[in-house]
Parts: structure tokens; C-alpha cells; sequence
């Protein structure tokens, strides 16, 4: 659920196709820069419905989907 979210999100931002989109994906590969994180994350607490609040690096999309995983019960 977490994943695909952020993959959706992902996919639209960098009109590309969400199949592109892996685990192990670094942001830097997907060209996500810090700005691009804040607005992904604002984007996400929409969909989620939950506030997020990134207080750790996250380099990968998997580091992300287990960060808001864990942090959050999800």
C-alpha cells in the first residue's frame, strides 16, 4: 500500500511509467530533490491520510516505504 503510493506519486511527478519504479530506486536515479521530497511527502499524507514527519536521510524509495511503515503502523 505504502509503495505503490509512493510509486503512483513518483510516476506522475516524472511522467514515467509506475513499472520503472523499484524498491531499490534512489531518489537521485529518479532525479527527487529535496524540494520535490517535501512536496512527495505532502502528497503522500493525503493519500495516507496521515501526518508524516521525516526525520531520518532516506535514500531509496524502500528506505521511505519502510520509514512510514514502521513509524506509523502502517
Amino acid at each position: 500500500m505504502v509503495f505503490e503510493a509512493i510509486a503512483e506519486i513518483i510516476a506522475e511527478r516524472n511522467d514515467c511509467d509506475i513499472s520503472e519504479i523499484k524498491e531499490d530506486s534512489t531518489f537521485q536515479e529518479l532525479e527527487i530533490d529535496s524540494l520535490d521530497t517535501v512536496e512527495m511527502i505532502m502528497e503522500l499524507e493525503d493519500k495516507l491520510g496521515k501526518e508524516i514527519e521525516l526525520d531520518q536521510k532516506v535514500e531509496t524509495v524502500g528506505d521511505l516505504v519502510k520509514f512510514i511503515e514502521e513509524k506509523y503502523d502502517l
